[in-house]
């Protein structure tokens, strides 16, 4: 008769006596270590596999006093760019040894993330990244970080001595404009994003800046909210304007492929009669009628930087703020103005 009782879990000891190394040398394979041999690796990771022994995760984090596990609070994760951010968070975290726990945000409010980074803290992280679209947002992370390491991906006014980083918004938003001014139009328009959007808001005052340098007034803008529907209905709204511009910087590509359909329903050529610009590079910006001249950003750079600077902070330096540079993708909905 048996007692019922379930067999010992295996633990590091039983895999060192298996494969004949000290248990310091099984630790050092389960690091990933440099100094262990191919030969000595492939040894213990073959022993580890037939116990079928398995980390006490919990026990490490007691005695290293670390999880190897990062908190990411986000906003906004049907968006593109945050969805990017995360995603190059997580490939890079993987690379370094670390785990990402994730929070998404519905209400964007600060009592929200206040919540989530409280409730990361209380499950012992070693740090937090808050992926911060509105004001809101980034005020509540800040305020609920306290001494936990905080890295903020945001373009918004983070309170000095908080580490940032983040895709240069204002200076991709910059390479749009310069494109389009160069080629000659005088008359550009802005499809703007969410006005609480911090990505939204950066681009649109660059925008502004841009053609105050040229000596330009400003163009007319239309208000958008992300979606190709409101680039759509921005179109028709710049259809019935007293002057078409001939050029229109839309806020991210939804909205300019939006955009690209409302004219060609009009019977408006582009870039023939108006040249249409996007920012972000989403999958489908080569493939659109025409194909969308665009601002793309490496959410893969922005992970590895990012994660790059928390890991610093998490063990006791000091790393500086960071953009990482966007990206100009010229196609071909784009060109010159057709009274030049």
């Amino acid at each position: 008769m048996t007692s019922g009782r379930r067999p010992a879990a295996p633990t590091m000891a039983d895999v060192a006596a298996a494969a004949g190394v000290s248990h310091q040398t099984v630790s050092r394979v389960l690091n990933g270590h440099p100094s262990v041999s191919a030969a000595t690796r492939q040894r213990v990771q073959a022993e580890i596999e037939h116990l079928g022994y398995r980390r006490n995760l919990a026990a490490r984090a007691l005695v290293t006093r670390s999880s190897l596990i990062v908190g990411v609070v986000v906003s906004n994760l049907y968006l593109s760019g945050p969805a990017g951010a995360l995603l190059g968070l997580e490939r890079a975290a993987r690379q370094r040894g670390y785990w990402v726990s994730v929070a998404g945000l519905r209400e964007h409010s600060s009592a929200e993330a206040g919540r989530a980074i409280s409730h990361f803290i209380d499950q012992g992280v070693d740090g937090v990244v808050a992926i911060a679209q509105t004001d809101e947002s980034l005020r509540g992370a800040v305020e609920a970080a306290g001494d936990c390491p905080l890295l903020l991906i945001t373009s918004g006014d983070a309170p000095a001595g908080n580490l940032v980083v983040d895709l240069d918004q204002r200076g991709g938003a910059r390479q749009a404009m310069t494109l389009l001014l160069g080629l000659g139009h005088r008359r550009i328009a802005h499809v703007a994003g969410p006005p609480n959007d911090l990505h939204a808001r950066a681009r649109l005052t660059e925008w502004r800046a841009c053609l105050e340098r040229a000596g330009l007034p400003p163009g007319p803008l239309v208000q958008g909210d992300w979606s190709s529907q409101s680039g759509y209905q921005a179109a028709l709204e710049l259809l019935v304007g007293p002057d078409l511009p001939t050029a229109v910087f839309a806020g991210n590509d939804h909205m300019a492929i939006g955009l690209l359909r409302g004219f060609h329903d009009a019977g408006v050529a582009v870039p023939g009669r108006v040249s249409v610009v996007g920012f972000d590079d989403i999958d489908t910006s080569d493939c659109a009628i025409p194909p969308l001249t665009t601002i793309r950003q490496d959410h893969d750079a922005l992970g590895r930087a990012g994660l790059g600077l928390l890991i610093d902070l998490i063990e006791g330096r000091q790393p500086a703020s960071a953009l990482v540079p966007a990206e100009l993708v010229v196609r071909a909905s784009a060109a010159g103005p057709a009274d030049l």
